[in-house]
Formats: structure tokens, C-alpha cells, sequence
């Protein structure tokens, strides 16, 4: 089934600080914070809501069809899209801008101090959805808050299922604007801390919020996700993975194994697992695309940690 991904497409630019920022920053001086940390070691990975899920679903055997916009700095991120078989017939490149980057930089201790530049993900908005792109399910991911808007209203007037994924756009929105995304979506999937600012935002309770779409998903980290569907509660276990290194990217591939599971058909708790077992391939490697696993490898996986065939 092609799936629509709607969202960005962003490079990581992700710098390790051989120290201690705690050792550099001096809380009496904070006013005039004027610091520079030597970074040695730097890599630059491909990421972005919508390129993650799109790679993991294309991992699953899935047809996944990205919306996206970009800056002129995107041929790296076009030739890897070839490269996977992924079209690039959705993506838009906007002159004179760069493609949304986070600048990221960890220390010794884990802490991490993160700069974005959304670039031409705040153009988003230029694309636009019609039925002759052929989805027939659709997600919307974290993008410029007008396109993400946009693409809601413009999958709801042509009666297209589709996942409502705030992420870490959620503050841009307002509680009656993400109550009118809820009433567009069919489904809505946040992880925990999301989970308790919708609640907030829009002032109703997760269950009261879950009546209103065919599903609400949370995901709980280590201690696995909820899937509220049809007046039911399903608990997923958190597949236990064989390292952690990195968790950067695990709630798009565990989104991706969601839309698989919709797309083919499965019952919830079957989609649940198989979002679970996505999550858990990609904690292990750093980065949120470098993950490398066949199908015939994540139904094995599948198998083993269910007893069940894929």
C-alpha cells in the first residue's frame, strides 16, 4: 500500500565534546556565556520525521512515498533515496534556502546542547496532496507548523486515513488546533511526555481523546506502549534490544512499523509488536537510518520474540 509521509527531511550534524560542559560553564557567569568546546569527532547522519519513517518502512517491505521540502544542499539526501528505492517525486527543493539541520553536541556525561535550523521545512506548506499521488494511508510528522496544517486538512477533504504525529511540534499548536487535528485523523500516536502536553493543551483526558480517532498510541520508552482502540486498553512490551547505543530515530521506525501493520491489515496488538520490534533494531545502532536488517532478517527477529510468524 503506498503511504504518504508527510514531514521533514533534516540532516544531523552530531559532535562529541571530549569533557564536561558542567567544567565550562559557570552558573555565576551565565550572563555573559561566551564558551566554545573543541569537538574532534563529528558525523553527519540523515534524518528528519519523515525520512526515518520512510526508511523503515521501506525496511518492512513497505511503498512509502515522502512530502517534503528541501534546501539546495540535498543531493547527498536524493542519491541515498535512489539508492534505497525510494521516490523523490514529492520532494520540493526551495532555492536559496538549506535543508533543516540540527547541530547537536553530546559530552562525557550524555548532557547535549542541540541548535535547529528548520530551513526549508518551514516552506512545507508549498506541497500539496491530491488523489492522483495514489496513498491510500497517510502519517503527518513534525514539519513547518503551516504545511502540517495544510496536509491535515487536505488528507481529511479527500477522505484519506491518516496518522496525526505531533512530536516535538506539539508546543506550536494551540489546544483547539489540536483537538481540529484529532477530529481530522484517524489515528494519533505521541510518546509519554507528548502524551501528558496534549492533555493539558487540550484539557481532555488521553481515553476521552483516544473516543475520538480509531486509535491513540503512546509509547512508554523501556516500558513499552499503549494502544487505545475501540474502548480497549493493549499494553505492547518493549522489545528488549541487543545493545543500546543510540535512541535517536526509534519513535519514527516504531511509527513506521504502525503504518505497516495498518496498511497490511493487522490486528492492533500485531501492528503494536511489529512497531515494537522496529523501535528495538534501531536503538542499536546510532543514528536514525543505519540500522541494516532485510525482511527475511525482521521476520526472523519477528518469530523469535513472538512466536509467531510475521
Amino acid at each position: 500500500m503506498r503511504t504518504l509521509i508527510c514531514g521533514s527531511i533534516a540532516y544531523d550534524n552530531i559532535m562529541v565534546f571530549q569533557g564536561r560542559f558542567k567544567d565550562h560553564i559557570l552558573p555565576e557567569q551565565i550572563h555573559i556565556l561566551n564558551v566554545a568546546f573543541l569537538v574532534p569527532e563529528l558525523r553527519r547522519e540523515y534524518g528528519g520525521c519523515a525520512g526515518n519513517i520512510a526508511y523503515n518502512l521501506k525496511l518492512l517491505g513497505g511503498d512509502p512515498l515522502i512530502m517534503a521540502t528541501v534546501g539546495t544542499d540535498a543531493t547527498p539526501y536524493y542519491e541515498r533515496m535512489t539508492r534505497l528505492g525510494i521516490t523523490r517525486d514529492c520532494v520540493r527543493e526551495i532555492p536559496d534556502t538549506l535543508t533543516a539541520q540540527a547541530f547537536i553536541t553530546t559530552d562525557l556525561d550524555d548532557n547535549q546542547i542541540t541548535a535547529f535550523h528548520p530551513g526549508a521545512m518551514n516552506q512545507s506548506n508549498l506541497n500539496t496532496i491530491s488523489e492522483k499521488l495514489g496513498a491510500k494511508l497517510a502519517i503527518v510528522a513534525p514539519d513547518g507548523r503551516d504545511g502540517m496544517l495544510q496536509h491535515a486538512k487536505e488528507l481529511a477533504s479527500l477522505g484519506i486515513p491518516f496518522m496525526f504525529d505531533p512530536g516535538q511540534g506539539l508546543p506550536m499548536f494551540s489546544g483547539d488546533e489540536l483537538l481540529d487535528f484529532i477530529d481530522k485523523a484517524t489515528y494519533v500516536a505521541v510518546n509519554d511526555y507528548e502524551g501528558k502536553l496534549l492533555e493539558e493543551k487540550t484539557g481532555q483526558s488521553l481515553t476521552a481523546l483516544a473516543a475520538r480517532v480509531d486509535a491513540l498510541i503512546v509509547t512508554r520508552g523501556a516500558q513499552g506502549s499503549i494502544i487505545y482502540a475501540k474502548g480497549q486498553r493493549i499494553d505492547i512490551p518493549c522489545v528488549k534490544a541487543s545493545k543500546i547505543v543510540d535512541p535517536t530515530g526509534c519513535g519514527d521506525a516504531y511509527r513506521a512499523g504502525l503504518l505497516y501493520g495498518i496498511g497490511n491489515g493487522r490486528d492492533w496488538r500485531t501492528a503494536g509488536q511489529i512497531a515494537s520490534l522496529m523501535g528495538s533494531l534501531k536503538i542499536a545502532s546510532r543514528g536514525g537510518q543505519n540500522h541494516q536488517i532485510d525482511r527475511a532478517g525482521i521476520e526472523a527477529q519477528y518469530q523469535q520474540q513472538f512466536g509467531t510468524s510475521l
